[in-house]
């Protein structure tokens, strides 16, 4: 099911982002979303109010997906941190004697 839900929420990112780049912005942006673009089908209004909707049901629908995976995956996991397991019991390192003194034969 997680599966699914990823594709869904790939598909949705992927047109919120077409939507977000369509639309009119201060500077022009790409002014995909102005009313030559669509022709004689909707008035520049009309392309700025369906843009502006069509950009909010699918914030919506991409904040919902991402709250449903993040609850679906919360507890499949292992603990990946490492204040999460215990640690091994280990036997301390002894310190290193130090070395002997060379004494000379003659």
């Amino acid at each position: 099911m997680a599966t699914v839900l990823l594709i869904i929420h790939l598909f949705v990112t992927l047109a919120l982002i077409g939507v977000v780049l369509l639309q009119r912005s201060e500077g022009g942006g790409l002014g995909i979303g102005s009313s030559q673009g669509m022709g004689a089908f909707m008035t520049g209004r009309g392309t700025a109010n369906l843009l502006t909707r069509a950009t909010a049901v699918l914030g919506t629908v991409f904040f919902a997906l991402s709250l449903t995976l993040a609850l679906l995956g919360r507890g499949t996991g292992q603990p990946r941190s490492i204040l999460d397991t215990p640690p091994a019991a280990t036997a301390p390192a002894l310190p290193a004697l130090p070395a002997a003194p060379a004494v000379p034969t003659n």
